[in-house]
């Protein structure tokens, strides 16, 4: 997946796209622990469309089907020290919110900690991980599940979970690609305002 229309300076210029993968967070995290010097720099974006043992929080599984949800992890080096990433999760989840309304005029709720709801059901969740040396952060990893255009749920969180799609049929289907780039658009709007120092 390509997002060569994405209109930010830093977020989405560097992208690693799998088909199929255990975890693009557990696979970003190798990846920055393994990064040269040269590289420590750089943002990544990792998405794939599914995952074989995709993290939720609490140590639950996210379920992300294949080719239909969005499955990612950005990873991000800002230069900050970790008191200026306070409520970093909440504004994570405002940038999805906003795009989704600028896209589709789609209102979504923000559950705290982590959890993005429509209808009273579970859409998204967001996890975060940060890296510190003593105050100065290492890097950060920020991880999100989205379900854009998945209509088949298990049994078990049918009743509690649900897409785009499932809320929208009259709609078609709805961009992975579109939603991607827009959420990157806002994120690094919001971290930037932060002047975290991407």
């Amino acid at each position: 997946m390509e997002l060569r229309d994405v209109k930010t300076k830093i977020i989405g210029k560097n992208v690693k796209y799998f088909k199929e993968i255990s975890s693009t967070h557990i696979y970003a995290k190798e990846l920055v622990i393994n990064m040269l010097d040269k590289e420590k720099n750089k943002s990544v974006v990792v998405i794939a469309d599914k995952q074989t043992n995709g993290i939720g929080t609490k140590g639950r599984n996210w379920y992300t089907g294949s080719g239909k949800n969005i499955a990612m992890t950005i990873i991000l080096n800002p230069k900050c020290k970790i008191k200026q990433l306070e409520n970093l999760t909440f504004e994570i989840a405002e940038s999805m919110q906003k795009a989704i309304w600028d896209l589709y005029n789609i209102k979504l709720e923000i559950k705290e900690p982590n959890d993005l709801m429509l209808n009273n059901k579970k859409i998204g969740g967001i996890l975060t991980e940060i890296n510190t040396i003593g105050e100065k952060v290492n890097y950060l990893l920020i991880s999100i599940g989205f379900n854009v255009n998945e209509e088949n749920f298990s049994k078990e969180v049918e009743n509690i979970a649900t897409s785009l799609k499932k809320e929208h049929k009259d709609k078609q289907e709805f961009s992975r690609k579109e939603i991607i780039a827009e959420f990157l658009e806002r994120l690094e709007e919001q971290l930037l305002e932060k002047r975290i120092g991407l």
